[in-house]
């Protein structure tokens, strides 16, 4: 089931990226995606903690910095790492539209 999901750099994660519809997979496919994606989605809570982590580090540099320009760097910075983070909190999620159909 490897093939059916793809490692995306900007996230830190492997996301999912289902040739067919859900229905499409076989119980046991279907079964087998589940499973890789709830290991995947279990290590959605770290990543958080680290891009809230460079969030503070940043913040606290911002809170120092005099040059105009780095200043704004920082805040581009910053604004990608909120961006992952809300990413990876609809990722998360997912598993719960998921789940339902699953036991179904």
């Amino acid at each position: 089931m490897n093939h059916v999901f793809v490692f995306n750099e900007r996230l830190g994660i492997a996301l999912p990226t289902l040739a067919r519809e859900w229905d499409g997979y076989s119980e046991a496919e279907r079964i087998a995606i589940v499973e890789q994606w709830e290991t995947i989605r279990g290590r959605i809570p770290d990543l958080v903690i680290r891009f809230e982590s460079l969030i503070n580090e940043k913040q606290a540099q911002l809170s120092d910095e005099d040059d105009f320009e780095r200043s704004c760097l920082l805040n581009s910075d910053i604004a990608d790492l909120a961006s992952r983070i809300n990413d990876l909190h609809i990722w998360y999620r997912i598993n719960q539209e998921i789940e339902p159909r699953r036991h179904s």
